[in-house]
């Protein structure tokens, strides 16, 4: 993978900006998994990522898998504003599949983070990351 690419996890960069030089917002979304669902979690996620594909401001997402602990899983997603992702989070789509998840496949409650902001961070910042 190239330098910047999330192989490596270098996900945010100074400001607010990615590897590809935008301004982004990047959320990590962790999800503890019903054990045995590990197979339909990772199915239902590649059909919400084809839905997250289309949606106004979103850059890319990425879906990891623990080692340690199979049922463990992190997304993490790149959004041009947190208005995008919070339009994302607001939408029919995620509502549906929010409510399969807590019925079907989620063992506890998930825990969304935002890593960066889509304003540039001033100076000095001592969460900034880089």
């Amino acid at each position: 993978m190239a330098p910047g690419d999330w192989g490596g996890l270098k996900m945010q960069t100074k400001n607010g900006i990615n590897a590809k030089g935008q301004n982004v917002i990047t959320v990590g979304m962790n999800y503890e998994i019903i054990e045995g669902k590990e197979k339909e979690f990772e199915t239902v996620f590649a059909k919400v990522l084809e839905v997250m594909d289309k949606m106004d401001g979103h850059v890319r997402t990425h879906l990891y898998h623990g080692v340690v602990d199979p049922s463990s899983y992190l997304i993490i997603s790149e959004w041009s504003s947190r208005d995008s992702f919070d339009a994302f989070t607001s939408s029919e789509q995620f509502k549906n599949v929010t409510d399969w998840g807590k019925s079907k496949i989620l063992a506890s409650q998930p825990k969304h983070e935002i890593y960066g902001t889509d304003t540039p961070e001033p100076e000095g910042c001592p969460v900034r990351t880089s």
